[in-house]
């Protein structure tokens, strides 16, 4: 260490070295991001504009929405500009507020797809009490408590990474953004108990939350099954079918990434569960909430027809 330098900023080596095929990732990365904004954006002004949409599932939802935008405005615009500039660096600072926001966004939207599985299981399964139970006032304060909870769980980790020391001249990080894996073999130091206290809290954030969703959803199943007319219970499904659907998708590639070991992961097949996990998922969540879910399509075409109509006042 007396002959290393500290370092002042990381180089992310990103998806490819290949030219053309930067280009065409750099193409697809750009209309995605464009298609997860209009598309979480368009969940949140329809969930706050349609009256049909006031209840306490798209209330949820729309903090999922506005988690997502946060989530991959994140990684994404760094990516895209250093594909851009075929620069591959990125600050210091800039690296370690990334990476903190990527956790603290992640784990509250896990703990906002759970609250969404309980206010499922109240609905289905004790609809009589469930205007009481989920009233306006409780839905505010879960909301508030999966803020505060995801904040909470990443801070302490971040607290002591942050003050892990960085020696030159290794900076180079097998990565496309300053995820915690990579980045922690750079640093000078044991890092051990913060390998362990980054997993124990994987574990619970991802495996905690995973598992009120399982429980709520075997009850809710079990409810559906009872139903005696076949379609009431498409039609019960059919209202938790886009919730199931973005939890699996959110949680596989996640436990992938991180609830193994560090040592037992290859940094490649990460990079693929990241884009997975970062890119992708934000993208279907406004689609399949939309192509899935009846309330949602038929409140799209109510404010559309409106739109139109105001459109041909004006004119």
């Amino acid at each position: 260490m007396a002959n290393s330098t500290t370092v002042r900023e990381f180089i992310l080596l990103g998806l490819t070295n290949n030219h053309q095929l930067t280009v065409g990732l750099f193409l697809i990365l750009l209309g995605i991001y464009l298609l997860t904004l209009i598309g979480n954006m368009l969940i949140i002004i329809i969930t706050l504009v349609n009256a049909q949409l006031y209840s306490p599932m798209y209330f949820f939802l729309r903090h999922v929405a506005w988690v997502e935008i946060g989530y991959v405005s994140t990684i994404i615009p760094k990516t895209l500009a250093n594909m851009a500039t075929g620069s591959k660096s990125i600050s210091l600072a800039g690296c370690f507020t990334q990476m903190f926001l990527h956790f603290v966004l992640g784990t509250t939207e896990f703990l906002l797809l759970a609250t969404m599985s309980v206010d499922r299981y109240i609905a289905i399964c004790n609809p009589l009490h469930y205007p009481t139970i989920m009233n306006e006032e409780i839905c505010s304060l879960l909301v508030l408590c999966c803020w505060i909870g995801g904040l909470s769980l990443i801070l302490v980790p971040s607290i002591l990474f942050f003050q892990m020391p960085f020696c030159g001249p290794n900076n180079i990080v097998n990565h496309f953004f300053c995820d915690n894996g990579p980045l922690i073999k750079l640093s000078c130091v044991d890092t051990g108990l913060l390998e362990l206290i980054n997993f124990v809290i994987a574990i619970f954030s991802l495996l905690g939350t995973l598992i009120i969703n399982v429980v709520s959803y075997i009850k809710i199943i079990s409810t559906i099954l009872r139903i005696p007319s076949t379609t009431g219970r498409k039609k019960t499904f059919s209202t938790c079918a886009s919730h199931i659907s973005v939890v699996s998708i959110t949680y596989i590639s996640c436990i992938f990434m991180y609830i193994r070991p560090q040592g037992s992961s290859k940094l490649e097949f990460n990079k693929i569960m990241a884009l997975l996990n970062t890119v992708m998922a934000p993208l279907l969540i406004p689609f399949i909430y939309c192509l899935r879910n009846k309330q949602v399509q038929d409140a799209l075409r109510t404010e559309l027809r409106r739109w139109v109509v105001f459109c041909k006042k004006l004119r």
